[in-house]
């Protein structure tokens, strides 16, 4: 378990019972941990570990608390596994449950890098927040760096994999939409503050931070439309290659079916056919072949047809 007291520097602490604390805290601790510990606090609530493993990011007001869980994807890897945990916290300060340690880490970069001018847990929550998408708006840019690469790849008519890469920036930016949006919510129930727990002058943090993360919104969804539309015209790139391709085929077809005629005709060898016998036959043939050819390729070219 880890406490700290709510200053201007987050300061780590040991107190044996958070029962009336002169001081808001911030402590962090494993399911087992809180099973065994629970008593030692008066914060209200009858938290299950089992929050732990929430699926998606929320906080409901209680009578005397504010409980929930975060479902935080993974900015390395998003389609995979997220970090989730559980809080719960009152005006006294806060509570998260994480058998990850994932808290952990945030809570040492805010200590180590964060000095709060108003220490309290608006402020902190504000911080926290804010660490969750501290890289986002870089890595939002980095997809935005690769969906450009892509479409200059589709330009120079280079499509092979395109369509899947694609597919796998879309299934990211959907999990990305789902917990921005999520994130949002958060905020605004800590905003409306319907147990007063939170000083009315600093439910603007609450704000703040929601149009931080509104703006992030708006930029993934400009960048979902880009994948739309660098798809379609992927899409419309393949079918293109694929239209002269078979264009191409049927131009060959083309020639090569007055040959085919000659070819099945002459190959029929019947007994009276009168051109088997001449001398000038073969090289007759021969040369109207060359010119079936050569006319069928004038006159695709004249009418720029390949």
């Amino acid at each position: 378990m880890k406490c700290y007291r709510i200053k201007e520097k987050m300061e780590p602490v040991t107190p044996k019972d958070f029962k009336n604390l002169p001081y808001q805290y911030v402590v962090t601790m494993k399911s087992a941990e809180w099973t065994r510990r629970k008593e030692k606090f008066d914060i209200g609530m009858d938290l299950d570990p089992d929050l732990q493993d929430t699926g998606s990011t929320r906080a409901e007001v209680n009578y005397d608390s504010v409980t929930g869980g975060f479902n935080i994807p993974a900015r390395e890897n998003v389609p995979g596994e997220n970090h989730a945990f559980s809080f719960s916290l009152d005006e006294k300060g806060i509570i998260f449950i994480d058998d990850e340690g994932f808290c952990n880490s945030i809570i040492r970069r805010i200590a180590g890098t964060k000095r709060l001018y108003n220490p309290c847990l608006e402020r902190f929550l504000y911080d926290f927040l804010e660490q969750i998408i501290f890289y986002d708006r870089e890595m939002l840019e980095g997809y935005d760096h690769t969906l450009d690469e892509l479409e200059d790849r589709i330009l120079d008519g280079n499509t092979e994999g395109v369509l899947e890469q694609i597919a796998d920036i879309r299934n990211d930016l959907r999990d990305l939409k789902i917990h921005y949006t999520q994130l949002i919510d958060v905020c605004q129930e800590f905003e409306e503050n319907e147990n007063h727990f939170f000083k009315a002058e600093n439910e603007r943090y609450f704000h703040l931070v929601g149009q931080r993360i509104e703006r992030l919104l708006e930029m993934l969804l400009t960048l979902v439309d880009f994948t739309i539309q660098l798809r379609d015209f992927c899409q419309s790139k393949i079918d293109e290659k694929q239209n002269r391709n078979l264009a191409f085929l049927t131009i060959i077809s083309s020639i090569f079916m007055p040959l085919t005629l000659i070819a099945g005709w002459y190959g029929m060898n019947f007994k009276y056919m009168p051109e088997l016998d001449k001398v000038w036959a073969y090289p007759l043939v021969f040369v109207v072949s060359v010119m079936i050819v050569v006319i069928c390729i004038v006159f695709f070219k004249k009418n720029k047809w390949f």
